[in-house]
């Protein structure tokens, strides 16, 4: 595979709570000059993004991050205002919680609520697959299938660990077929690149993939 197709598969990320203007506008510059997917970062620079960068490249944000355990009301608000301010993807967590305390409706219902807001823009959902069991993971995917979700996303990388092939595998026997797949946390090599779209995934988030990749470009 070669390094621009698994580029732009890659959602350039930086969400670290120290960043700076400085460190997203290097990223937004990667992001352009190797044709990510999109540059994924914290909904506050996205106006300065915007006004600086216009079309040159999508941006994605996250809402409810990284727990998941806000009110219904402020994902809603979180994401209203995000895609005011021209984010064109929305990495959402879910309430993790809810869903391991069996109140799938709950998350079902946030899920289709922020899609409807979303429209024709994309909605990843990330259910954080280290806090999880198995049957708790068969269960996400039927809430992200029955909420009109785009993508499923195995985690915010600010858990207990990342993605993992296992529960892509998992993922594929369980979610309907509108629904894509994004691999994030924990990825730093070509080979975990590689084999995370070789099982499926159409998205990776990953804030190593120009480093590793550029030199082959």
């Amino acid at each position: 595979m070669k390094a621009a197709e698994i580029l732009a598969h890659v959602d350039h990320t930086l969400l670290k709570q120290t960043a700076i203007w400085d460190d997203i506008q290097r990223i937004c510059d990667e992001a352009v000059a190797y044709h990510t997917a999109t540059v994924m970062v914290p909904s506050s620079f996205i106006p300065r993004i915007v006004a600086k960068y216009g079309d040159a490249l999508k941006v994605a944000t996250v809402v409810g991050f990284p727990n998941g355990n806000c009110s219904l009301a402020a994902k809603v608000a979180e994401t209203a205002q995000a895609l005011a301010d021209g984010a064109e993807e929305i990495d959402m967590v879910i309430n993790i919680g809810m869903l391991k305390a069996g109140e799938t409706d709950y998350v079902t219902n946030e899920i289709r609520t922020l899609k409807n807001l979303c429209g024709d823009r994309i909605l990843k959902v990330i259910v954080e697959t280290c806090f999880l069991t198995e049957e708790e993971k068969i269960a996400a995917c039927h809430c992200v299938t029955d909420g009109g979700a785009d993508i499923i996303k195995t985690s915010t990388g600010f858990g207990t660990a990342g993605a993992k092939l296992e529960d892509i595998e998992l993922f594929k026997k369980h979610i309907g077929p509108n629904v894509e797949m994004k691999a994030a946390g924990g990825i730093h090599t070509r080979e975990e690149m590689e084999a995370f779209l070789n099982a499926g995934c159409t998205r990776l988030g990953a804030s190593a993939a120009v480093k590793v990749l550029k030199d082959e470009l």
